[in-house]
């Protein structure tokens, strides 16, 4: 994710300096980035493996520009083994980036069959990159908290003990209880994706932080189960709180109890 601080300008010197296809970028595309005014970035999907060292991560980076529309820039940050860099390259569209995705990574884009890959329905992109984003920053910040629906790449990787360990740094009261404990005992798979990047917000006058991820696991009768993590600085001294929640609904309204936005 990029800092906080990073004016735009930079930020869209690092996204296209790093990026090894960004002499493929439309100039047209380019020369409406020229224009932004600000910027986010959010995780859009991540895939890691310990067995094979792959490593794959896509985000999309959302630039308001000064016409009051947006542009949205994919990235796939990806390596084959931890011994290598990271490689980056960046799009004009998800569809762009998942033929990418299957270019680089094969048909099922997933791996060894110890990985587990489970294909949705990825929409489109009728009307171009800024087709879902117009109107002022707030608006547009405001939309962009919400994870689009993508594919979900799951890993086996220790996925009992991951539940067991979002549950207990869990300080909320309503946290999920024993029965969805119990549930995730039988996790054998799991995909953690942030779903809302991290923001500043004013709460009770003081700056706090706030992020969202979804821990979506697989249970060994086949199906789903995902906890919701808000982890933020809005408490009394400013120090880091996880919380945890059995549904977005729920983990939403909680950032919103303790956030107020002036």
């Amino acid at each position: 994710m990029s800092d906080p601080y990073e004016t735009t300008e930079a930020h869209l010197d690092r996204l296209l300096g790093r990026a090894l296809n960004s002499f493929d970028l439309p100039d047209l595309l380019v020369e409406r980035l020229g224009t932004a005014l600000a910027h986010s970035s959010a995780l859009h999907s991540s895939h890691h493996s310990t067995i094979t060292g792959l490593h794959r991560e896509t985000y999309r980076h959302t630039h308001l520009l000064a016409d009051g529309s947006a542009v949205s820039l994919w990235e796939l940050a990806y390596r084959s083994d931890v011994a290598e860099p990271m490689r980056h390259e960046l799009f004009g569209s998800r569809t762009e980036l998942v033929l990418a995705v299957e270019r680089l990574f094969g048909g099922d884009s997933g791996g060894p069959a110890a990985e587990l890959e489970f294909h949705g329905l990825l929409p489109g992109d009728e009307g171009g990159p800024d087709a879902d984003a117009t109107g002022p920053a707030a608006e547009l910040f405001g939309r962009m908290a919400s994870l689009p629906e993508q594919r979900r790449t799951y890993a086996v990787d220790e996925s009992a003990d991951h539940a067991r360990r979002v549950l207990r740094r869990a300080e909320n009261a309503d946290r999920p209880g024993p029965d969805t404990a119990r549930l995730l005992r039988t996790a054998y798979a799991h995909q953690i994706t942030q779903a809302f990047g991290r923001r500043q917000y004013l709460a009770d006058g003081r700056d706090a932080g706030f992020s969202l991820y979804e821990h979506a696991f697989v249970l060994l009768d086949g199906t789903e189960l995902s906890l919701w993590e808000v982890e933020h600085t809005a408490t009394p001294d400013g120090r880091h709180m996880c919380e945890v929640y059995a549904s977005e609904t729920a983990a939403r309204e909680a950032m919103e109890v303790r956030a107020r936005v002036r």
